[in-house]
């Protein structure tokens, strides 16, 4: 081999062995060396075409540079990463204070110059890649390069700071369900056909299973999944200027866009935004939109036990997984909790060492998060045993339990929801007199099918602005459906009271409201409780959407006797209390219950026991309460 063959050789192999970052420097830096011989005089070698593999022709092809466009901008990127620049500049405009380039100046001197290079719809303005300093004019101003576009030249990749907590890159895919996968592969196809810019909007689910779906589909794409929220986005001539922005930053880092939306609110903001866009975008959540090419929209599905399975399976590892048993079935077929709740309960049960008994509260715990500031917890402390009440409103209970039990067996293992997703719900109205037992039954209802019991605050939900109890109660919903709560609409006619004929927007709205409420009730599949003391002032159309309702009889003299009796525990030191004398009290449960906690307290106070004494000084108490005469038929025969 001869020496200048070997020299050769020598330098291909250095050149093969070159990282990126080291063969990206050596070609801007030539590409520099060349602009500055023509900028100081001196020869300097012919343009022979941007070396592809440079970040510098990556700005050319993505921002459709011209050789002088492009000879401009690296003028501009010298001044910053080469300390030769700022005197030859001060040398060529005579003047020691013009260390810039300006547009004068590369008219004279860089080949191929055309006028309208600084017009506003060319690519140096109109994607910002530089920027006019101060003065009149513009030829003769000062011109600098935007930092991000020298970073992205000289091979660092960061965000833009000006779209700190706007813009930011996703986490990778993580995992998901395989119904989520199938839809992330339609995305895929989708974008893939469309003409650009294609947009496609993505609903359904949640909002982190949405991102990983973007996610998901950016990497399928060869992208970066970059996250944009929605709630950042300026109205007006900001909007416009950041999309500009947003549109480049995509483009340098070879990302894919996902717009996280939530409840809408940013749509009549985000419509002309994204519309400014040219470049392809998932929106994520219920956004309308009219300014981009029409979208196509794919909507996350509800999983069904077998992709729920699947979830907590590869969320928990496979051993750990067949340890839980049957007890898992239950938990798949209860909870219907996001993929983040369920891989954080994962690894929770891991870090205990996955003890058994801790999965099902672990799962009621995260699940009810989301309902807390729009309802009460009630703890299911009752059972069967507390209820007094005549044989048929049992029968029906212990049926709305069975159904509660077994709905996904019967609907999705057997098949019976697969003709409609609709009138699934298991909706019950309790309807009787006050302290007969109803929110009673709910708790037992709740117990006996191991959820927990939530009680709707109207006074938290119900909102005087238009549109808002909508979107609370969207909240209470979805958190039930995610936690598989028992629902109680207490005093429900206040809410589901009957729609009115429209004679303002008032009552306009409120009849949307209604039918907001039929629309979620005839689609939750958890089970709801309705109670009211007044069944004749629901909506009839809700009465149609309800399967169970059960009536709450004031009790007979026989039935109130038994009350009484569960209402004395064995550790309660009683003394003459006459169970028959006791029931001759016209009072439902409720009030029976009151009567015998203050009597109770009396009876403490005397240093005990119970006598009938303490019972009817506390009924007079609860009767002048109810505003009602305690008769002496009533209380004949007591001592």
């Amino acid at each position: 081999m001869t020496e200048r063959s070997e020299v050769s050789s020598q330098l291909s192999t250095a050149v093969s062995t070159e990282t990126f970052a080291e063969r990206n420097q050596r070609l801007l830096v030539a590409e520099l060396a060349r602009v500055h011989a023509v900028l100081s005089g001196q020869p300097a070698a012919a343009a022979a075409g941007v070396p592809p593999e440079s970040r510098l022709a990556r700005v050319v092809e993505l921002f459709g540079l011209s050789p002088f466009e492009r000879d401009l901008l690296l003028w501009c990127a010298g001044v910053e990463l080469d300390a030769r620049f700022p005197a030859a500049f001060a040398a060529a405009h005579g003047d020691p204070r013009r260390t810039q380039p300006t547009f004068a100046l590369a008219l004279s001197l860089l080949d191929g110059a055309h006028w309208d290079a600084l017009s506003p719809d060319r690519p140096l303005r109109a994607w910002r890649l530089v920027e006019l300093g101060a003065g009149s004019g513009i030829v003769d101003r000062a011109l600098a390069i935007d930092e991000p576009v020298l970073h992205f030249l000289a091979g660092v990749t960061c965000l833009d700071p000006r779209l700190a907590g706007i813009l930011e890159p996703a986490a990778a895919p993580g995992r998901l369900a395989p119904a989520h996968r199938a839809v992330a592969a339609e995305l895929v196809t989708l974008l893939d056909r469309l003409p650009a810019p294609a947009t496609a909007l993505l609903d359904g689910a949640d909002p982190q299973t949405r991102r990983r779906v973007a996610a998901l589909v950016s990497v399928e794409v060869g992208r970066v999944p970059l996250v944009l929220r929605g709630t950042q986005v300026p109205a007006g001539p900001d909007g416009m200027a950041l999309a500009r922005l947003v549109e480049r930053e995509v483009a340098l880092l070879g990302g894919l866009l996902y717009v996280d939306c939530r409840d809408g609110d940013e749509v009549s903001t985000l419509d002309p935004f994204l519309g400014r866009l040219g470049c392809p975008v998932l929106v994520g959540g219920p956004a309308r939109l009219s300014t981009r090419p029409a979208p196509v929209r794919r909507v996350l599905p509800p999983l069904d036990s077998a992709d729920r399975m699947a979830l907590w399976r590869g969320a928990l590892g496979e051993p750990a997984a067949d340890g839980y048993g049957d007890l898992l079935a239950e938990v798949v077929d209860h909870f219907r909790l996001d993929v983040g709740a369920v891989e954080g309960i994962c690894a929770e049960q891991a870090a205990a060492g996955h003890p058994a008994g801790e999965l099902r509260r672990a799962c009621r715990t995260q699940g009810g998060a989301g309902l807390g500031d729009l309802a009460e917890h009630i703890p299911p402390h009752a059972g069967w045993d507390d209820l007094v009440l005549p044989a048929t409103p049992m029968a029906a209970l212990r049926d709305i339990a069975r159904q509660a039990r077994y709905r996904t067996r019967v609907y999705e293992d057997w098949g019976m929801a697969a003709r409609s997703g609709r009138g699934l719900g298991l909706t019950a109205l309790f309807t009787g007199e006050s302290g007969t037992g109803k929110t009673l039954a709910a708790e037992v209802l709740a117990g006996a099918i191991d959820l927990d019991l939530y009680r709707i605050d109207l006074a938290a939900v119900v909102s005087k602005y238009i549109g808002e109890t909508e979107k609370n109660l969207r909240r209470v919903f979805d958190a039930a459906e995610a936690s598989g709560a028992v629902l109680l609409f207490d005093e429900a006619d206040a809410l589901f009271g009957k729609r009115s004929e429209v004679k303002d927007s008032h009552d306009r709205y409120a009849n949307v409201e209604v039918a907001y409420l039929l629309q979620r009730m005839e689609a939750y599949r958890g089970l709801a409780i309705l109670t009211t003391n007044l069944k004749t002032a629901l909506d009839r159309a809700f009465l149609r959407r309800i399967r169970f309702v059960v009536s709450f009889p004031f009790p007979a003299e026989a039935q109130r006797a038994e009350i009484w009796r569960r209402m004395f525990p064995p550790s309660l030191p009683t003394s003459g209390v006459d169970l028959a004398s006791l029931a001759r009290l016209q009072i439902p449960g409720g009030n029976i219950h009151g009567i015998a906690m203050a009597a109770a307290f009396l009876a403490a106070e005397d240093g005990g026991p119970l006598r009938m004494d303490h019972l009817v000084r506390a009924a007079r108490r609860e009767y002048a309460k109810l505003e009602k005469p305690l008769t002496d038929a009533e209380t004949r025969g007591w001592g």
